[in-house]
């Protein structure tokens, strides 16, 4: 009995990370219904762990559940885009500063290495799956000594709602090359403990990349018909 009860939670547990990855990236359109059925056979799994994963998707906020009528991916909204946005810019800010005053020789050495594995991904644009990860590892490593776990979780899920977004929107490739250039600076500043410049800076990081994201909610609104300017 314990076996099978481990055997679930597992599956649950691989099911939910492959879906989260999934509605990140964009695979299911905004506003669009799952179906049930159609999950099972995609990720072939069965109803237990697809309900489970579902259910944890949707107290994360990466789906809505309604009521007895199953799931829905979440629509892109430029008014909660800005509230992502603005959350991103406090709590990074914050916990960038405490990072700064906390960060310790070991925490210098991993944020070059992470640094410097991003810039390899930013060279090989056709993987734009290890950029994404080499990225995400990299604002990690930035926060991660800010002593606050229940901050860092916080951000991780405004990074996971943020990136809906982004992911969705028309690729800007200036953006792109601003915010790739920002990346370095952003650990000059680190480690010179530059802390008012490196927050500075990390609040225009969030800007431009929600200057991008916005396209997403134009995009939406565009396959709805309604058309108008972002």
């Amino acid at each position: 009995m314990g076996a099978e009860v481990s055997s679930a939670n597992t599956a649950a547990n691989r099911l939910y990370v492959a879906l989260k990855r999934d509605l990140i990236d964009g695979r299911f359109a905004a506003g669009q219904k799952l179906a049930i059925t159609t999950l099972k056979q995609r990720y072939r799994v069965g109803l237990s762990p697809l309900r489970e994963a579902l259910n944890r998707l949707a107290a994360y906020g990466l789906l809505e559940q309604e009521n007895q009528r199953g799931f829905r991916v979440p629509a892109l909204k430029r008014t909660e885009l800005d509230d992502i946005a603005d959350l991103r810019r406090r709590f990074e800010g914050q916990a960038l500063e405490q990072a700064l005053e906390n960060g310790g020789d070991e925490w210098e050495a991993e944020l070059l290495a992470a640094f410097h594995r991003l810039k390899r991904a930013d060279e090989a644009p056709g993987q734009l799956e290890h950029w994404e990860q080499m990225h995400l590892q990299f604002h990690r490593h930035l926060l991660e000594p800010c002593g606050s776990p229940w901050l860092v979780r916080f951000i991780e899920q405004l990074h996971d709602q943020f990136d809906r977004y982004r992911r969705m929107a028309p690729a800007n490739d200036a953006v792109r090359a601003t915010l790739n250039e920002q990346h370095g600076q952003l650990v000059d500043l680190a480690l010179e403990r530059d802390i008012a410049a490196a927050r500075m800076l990390l609040e225009e990081h969030i800007r431009l990349s929600y200057e991008v994201a916005q396209g997403a909610c134009y995009e939406n609104r565009m396959s709805e018909g309604g058309g108008g300017n972002t």
